[in-house]
């Protein structure tokens, strides 16, 4: 039986492509510095997620099990990963000055406001529904 664990494997590859595209220099980017001597320097918040899975798989019948058993199985397996960079802020570094200036966070919160919008306008439009409906039942009743 072959010793090699093939889950293992996929893992070990996925872990180094992934280590060679994340380095220090991703989260506190390359300093830059202008004319003036002031340099700035990139941070960034760094997440990543990782998947693996896989199976041993046998074809044909049961009986063949013990037959088989001898060998090693046929392997299915798959592997997955996703990175977010996102920008934090800045160091900037300049005469006898240090200063963090943070990236404007309003970003985020726009970007909630538009996703619970429609929501929103559901709601409104309920509301509304009803209020028509309401309308309609009092002029029945008089």
């Amino acid at each position: 039986m072959n010793n090699t664990n093939p889950i293992e494997d996929l893992m070990k590859t996925t872990m180094e492509n992934m280590k060679n595209m994340i380095d220090v220099n991703t989260v506190i980017g390359d300093p830059i510095e202008t004319s003036n001597g002031t340099i700035i320097i990139p941070i960034s918040k760094v997440s990543f997620g990782f998947a693996s899975g896989g199976g041993e798989y046998i074809k044909g019948k049961r009986e063949k099990l013990e037959e088989i058993a001898k060998e090693s199985y046929p392997f299915a397996g798959g592997t997955g990963a996703g990175i977010s960079v996102q920008p934090v802020g800045f160091m900037i570094v300049s005469d006898n000055e240090t200063k963090l200036i943070p990236v404007d966070q309003n970003i985020t919160m726009v970007d909630t406001v538009l996703n619970t919008l429609p929501k929103v306008m559901e709601k409104i439009q309920s509301i509304l529904d009803k209020g028509k409906q309401n309308n309609k039942d009092e002029e029945g009743i008089h």
